[in-house]
């Protein structure tokens, strides 16, 4: 929608004390609206997956992942926006614009495997004509791409219910953070992240020994059968558990573990993976977090060979010494060179993969990345 402004939008907000939940109203595939209900046609109130996740046991990051397993059950939607509506409240990605929403049966579902005690007494009290008005509602769909705002001065009994608790976006936590780095999250919103709180861990604790419990009445009782693949990856997961409980936990029983559920099972494309998309978002910050040291490896090397600059080592030794052996890894096999291609193949891709390194962590050694890179800036 280029040269359309946008329309910035306060999402109606229910205040629970503790817990505040946004929400909008959707009245078809195309259309939502926000505080005001038509007369005629069914709506459905959708409640902000990321305020129904805060404070509980579940990382911010981890938020997809768990928004993703309710939409495949038809209690949860990922939300395209059209570019025209913005959320002045919220801090999403412009590229995106989209936004994870629950059905009331999902806030329901979450609320008893997630809350305290208080919280879902909170939840019934305020919620279960909500739940009443919407028992024959459909699932949701995974996704679904809204292109028109309808607001009507009328109103129905969804509305009315929902009004009674809501306020309108008067009485925010906190305004949105300024900051313009990476705003790719669609989880990342304008409440505050408190982590993990105090109050938090009697509720995770009784989790973890249910969990236990169940598994070992399942094992047991022999209802719940594992194969021998599954098995071990049971005890290799349960092993690290303990070893991080103990304070024993070594990397490589984080590799094979990390390794182990890499593997379980094919995890979607790369185009649309959330694995795919974490794992890369996290080896880049790693890897851009070792850029000053491989700076002052690269400028010490200079220093070393400043009179012999026309006389470099073969790209292979200069890409092994000067940069991590995991950036290499990465690049070989992404360019499908492992280490059983053959040597001489892989060895004549290795200019190719220095000129990588080297633009890829700001650091020229080559007199050809010296060049291309003075072109491309000059254009």
């Amino acid at each position: 929608m280029s040269g359309v402004s946008s329309i910035n939008q306060t999402l109606p907000q229910w205040d629970g004390g503790s817990r505040k939940i946004r929400f909008i109203y959707l009245v078809n595939v195309t259309s939502f609206r926000l505080t005001e209900c038509p007369e005629k046609s069914p709506v459905a109130p959708l409640f902000l997956g990321a305020d129904l996740l805060s404070n509980t046991v579940i990382r911010t990051e981890n938020h997809p992942r768990y928004h993703a397993k309710f939409a495949k059950k038809g209690l949860a939607t990922k939300i395209h926006f059209s570019s025209a509506f913005r959320f002045s409240e919220l801090k999403v990605s412009a590229a995106h614009n989209s936004l994870w929403f629950y059905s009331v049966q999902g806030l329901f579902r979450l609320a008893f495997e997630m809350y305290s005690r208080q919280e879902q007494l909170a939840v019934l009290e305020n919620f279960q004509d909500v739940w009443k008005s919407q028992i024959n509602a459909s699932p949701l769909e995974m996704s679904y791409s809204l292109t028109e705002q309808l607001d009507y001065a009328m109103s129905n009994s969804v509305c009315d219910i929902l009004s009674q608790h809501c306020q309108v976006g008067q009485e925010l936590v906190a305004a949105c953070s300024t900051d313009t780095g990476d705003t790719s999250a669609d989880h990342d919103y304008c409440f505050p992240q408190q982590g993990f709180q105090t109050e938090q861990r009697p509720l995770a604790v009784s989790k973890v020994r249910h969990i236990l419990h169940s598994w070992d009445d399942k094992l047991s009782s022999g209802t719940q059968t594992l194969t021998e693949q599954q098995l071990g990856f049971v005890l290799l997961f349960l092993e690290c558990v303990d070893d991080c409980i103990q304070g024993n936990l070594e990397e490589i029983d984080v590799t094979e573990m990390v390794l182990a559920l890499l593997n379980a099972k094919q995890w979607g494309s790369a185009y649309s993976s959330t694995l795919h998309n974490c794992v890369g978002r996290w080896l880049g910050q790693q890897f851009h977090s070792a850029n000053s040291s491989i700076s002052q490896k690269v400028e010490s090397f200079k220093f070393e060979h400043i009179e012999r600059m026309s006389e470099l080592p073969p790209a292979e030794e200069l890409a092994t010494e000067l940069f991590p052996e995991a950036m290499l890894t990465l690049l070989l096999h992404w360019m499908g060179l492992s280490e059983e291609s053959a040597l001489e193949k892989r060895r004549s891709k290795y200019p190719i993969l220095l000129l990588i390194l080297e633009f890829a962590n700001h650091n020229l050694i080559t007199g050809v990345a010296h060049v291309l890179y003075s072109t491309l800036i000059c254009r």
